[in-house]
């Protein structure tokens, strides 16, 4: 953890997530903390419910994995509250073992087709996956079978999204002792087929790089103005080979309004929010609510200096009489003082109000001073010996969601690759010859830094679109907007599935399309730069390689406009060839039934960027999750990494899908416009 801050490693242990287990409290926790947050595996028992969970908006990662029983694991990042709304709707906390089968033989002979069958060997050893439809649809218990070595058997699970059958697969790759070389599927219906077992990715391997060629310049994970630091001084260094593109639409800043909840939540309780950020006055200022000494005293709000003192009315007997709405609407009504107030959590506010020693108000934003609280300047870094608008363009776009920490390093070591093995490698030479590179390390800044010193599962930015009601200090947790769901192509207001429009969800697409400067900058560089064809948004984690159509509407599963074959293939060839760079790193292999169009191989993500990019600009758009699963040989199952690792496996998650986006960069330097 290097050159980050105490208040960063704070953040990491007061904030820390895991998988598996249940959400727990901190020791102490006050009205005005937020509740805690956790990584937890969820399990759904079909695929109807896991769109329930899109649906509600809860806070899913990439990692869906279907159960030989036909439940669904994903995981999450929910409160012990969270987690008791979604219930009802399914989930429960999986178990550390998929349960036993429980699928219904039939009787009727179906059809089968074995859609792939394939093998390859990673660091772990040789794997296997195979994907088949039935006629029988999920009716029908697939069963595959396979020799080589001393052979196998695996039951395959049905694969149903929104009421749509989508085929059979194994619910995750299987280890196999040998090479596995020909497998053999039955149903439960008498059917029968057999295949081949083909090698995977088998893509172009990656170029071979001079002796010399540099690689390995990620020593830790980076907040915002280190990346920034990382792209200026790689501009510094390298003036005839980059520029820097300062994006046009500042973010709104890591800044927020000052806050105080008085009296006792829920009925007797005002929220005091200051009309200037913390950082500008707002953290100076204090409320105190104070009981007179005598009978029939009025309601009266005063402020000296920084002081703001509520004086509560008093009855006949000299007993409290001021209730919670009245004392906000005091505090409104008094003509010149720096801030306003709300009952907490409702309009009735019927509570009688007790007397509150002097209450500092607070942003409770903890990074150090030197991180500017302003609006953000978002950069791109551009590379190429012809950076006019004559070669094809790549841009290459990171950290979307903020608690993504792997993201942002991926776009840095690639960046320093192409320029330190400028002058030595030929490979390298030729790409920045043939392309046109925009590299924007972080797309979301503001939330970049909020998850690095104060809730690092901070998926969303830091606009707080939600109203009074839902804006106490406790939800503070719970504020701002996806910023990849708040594109303009397939998005929630064009009556897309899998984004929110409540504002404390955790896809929530924000008040409008493009109504966040972060998406703006996106879709700004598309705009003025119309020679990039590729792109690749870089998020995890999971293990994904997907493309467009991202998004479908609910009801018949109608997808936007599938690319033609012709470009599905181009996507998939191109895939297989990025993936082969990737595995060539440390053996790391991108799952074949996790590499294809988003709609097929996850859910339904309304209002994402790649789509707009695709339908609206033209431009081949790619979404990598790194962060694959890990194989435990002692569990002999598959376990995620989470969004924050360990360094060790992050930097090895950056270097290796740095290889991939530079093979990425190679397939644009091929590329030919039909």
């Amino acid at each position: 953890m290097r050159g980050l801050r105490a208040s960063a490693v704070v953040a990491l242990i007061v904030g820390t997530t895991f998988l598996g287990g249940q959400p727990s409290a901190p020791a102490v926790a006050g009205p005005s903390d937020p509740e805690p947050a956790s990584l937890v595996t969820l399990s759904v028992p079909d695929r109807a419910a896991l769109d329930r969970l899109v649906g509600s908006g809860a806070d899913l990662t990439e990692r869906v994995r279907p159960q030989p029983d036909g439940s669904i694991q994903v995981d999450a990042v929910v409160t012990p509250s969270q987690l008791e709304t979604l219930r009802p709707l399914g989930a429960s906390l999986a178990p550390q073992s998929p349960p036993p089968s429980t699928a219904q033989a039939t009787t009727a002979r179906d059809r089968l087709v074995i859609e792939r069958a394939v093998w390859w060997k990673s660091r772990d050893g040789y794997f296997l996956s195979v994907e088949a439809s039935s006629s029988a649809a999920q009716a029908s218990t697939l069963t595959v079978t396979w020799t080589g070595g001393s052979g196998g058997q695996a039951q395959m699970v049905a694969y149903v999204d929104a009421g749509a059958y989508l085929g059979h697969q194994l619910s995750t790759p299987v280890p196999a002792d040998a090479r596995p070389e020909r497998v053999t599927v039955t149903s439960s219906g008498g059917a029968r087929a057999e295949a081949l077992v083909k090698e995977w990715p088998d893509g172009e391997p990656p170029d071979h790089a001079e002796p010399g060629y540099q690689k390995d310049f990620i020593t830790q994970y980076m907040p915002p103005a280190q990346l920034n630091e990382r792209i200026k001084a790689l501009h510094q260094r390298f003036p005839k080979l980059t520029e820097l593109i300062a994006l046009p639409y500042r973010t709104n800043g890591y800044r927020r309004h000052a806050q105080a909840l008085i009296g006792a939540p829920p009925a007797a309780a005002v929220v005091v929010t200051s009309n200037a950020y913390g950082s500008e006055g707002g953290n100076d200022l204090a409320v105190e609510l104070v009981v007179p000494g005598a009978p029939n005293s009025p309601l009266r709000v005063t402020l000296n200096g920084k002081l703001i003192t509520v004086s509560l009315a008093t009855g006949a007997s000299g007993a409290r009489v001021s209730t919670a709405a009245q004392v906000a609407a005091a505090i409104n009504a008094t003509a010149g003082l720096p801030v306003k107030a709300t009952t907490y959590r409702t309009d009735a506010g019927a509570g009688i109000m007790a007397a509150a020693p002097l209450t500092q108000l607070d942003d409770f934003l903890n990074a150090p001073a030197d991180v500017s609280r302003e609006p953000a300047q978002v950069l791109a870094l551009r590379i190429g010996e012809h950076r006019d608008g004559s070669r094809t363009g790549v841009l290459a776009y990171a950290q979307e969601h903020a608690r993504e920490w792997v993201t942002p390093l991926v776009t840095i070591e690639a960046a320093e690759r192409l320029l330190r093995n400028h002058a030595t490698d030929q490979a390298t030479r030729r790409l920045l010859e043939r392309t046109d590179i925009f590299i924007v390390p972080t797309v979301n800044p503001d939330g970049a830094n909020y998850s690095f010193y104060d809730f690092n599962s901070q998926r969303k930015n830091m606009t707080n679109h939600c109203p009074p009601q839902q804006s106490d200090p406790a939800l503070r947790n719970t504020w701002g907007v996806d910023v990849n769901r708040n594109y303009a192509v397939g998005s929630l207001s064009d009556g897309y599935f899998g984004a929110s429009a409540n504002c404390q969800n955790g896809t929530y697409a924000g008040p409008g399309e493009h109504s966040e400067p972060e998406s703006r900058n996106v879709i700004w560089l598309a705009q003025n730069h119309r020679n990039i064809r590729f792109a690749m948004n870089v998020h995890s984690y999971g293990g994904y390689f997907m493309w467009p159509p991202g998004a479908y509407k609910l009801d018949g599963r109608i997808t936007l406009p599938r690319p033609s074959q012709l470009e599905l293939a181009y996507f998939l060839r191109s895939a297989r060839t990025i993936e082969q760079a990737i595995t060539a790193e440390r053996g790391t292999v991108i799952w074949p039934q996790q590499t294809g169009p988003v709609t097929d191989v996850l859910y339904s993500a309304a209002g994402n960027s790649a789509d707009e990019l695709w339908y609206d600009y033209g431009v081949y758009g790619w979404d990598f999750e790194v962060g694959a699963d890990l194989w435990n040989p002692q569990r002999r199952a598959w376990e995620g990494v989470g969004f924050q690792p360990p360094f060790s496996e992050g930097h090895q998650e950056a270097l290796e899908f740095a290889s991939g986006l530079i093979s990425l960069i190679g397939i644009a330097a091929d590329y030919r416009a039909p």
